[in-house]
């Protein structure tokens, strides 16, 4: 009786276990090319920004921004649309303003 119990009970905890999901969706790693082109997408296409002069490089999810901005509203734009893009670890902000 003891080893039919053991039995069973080792049974349904190998079930259970089967039953628990797996995490959902595991964390992406989210590549640098990808994060330089969705970057630039949002930069090129904001009016305040139009970031066609601005030269944007990643390296491990932290992005550098050069360039030359017409105002300081430009370049805080800059900088929220960037934080904005999934995957971006931190911003060097390396713009600069008109003399």
């Amino acid at each position: 009786m003891y080893i039919a119990v053991m039995r069973f009970l080792a049974a349904f905890l190998l079930g259970a276990s089967l039953l628990v999901p797996a995490p959902a969706r595991e964390k992406q790693v989210i590549s640098d090319d990808h994060i330089h082109d969705e970057v630039m997408r949002r930069l090129v296409a904001d009016p305040d920004v139009k970031g066609g002069n601005l030269q944007v490089e990643v390296k491990d999810g932290v992005v550098t921004l050069r360039g030359q901005v017409d105002s300081l509203k430009a370049r805080s734009k800059a900088e929220k649309l960037t934080k904005k893009v999934r995957g971006v670890r931190n911003i060097n902000d390396q713009l600069t303003l008109p003399q």
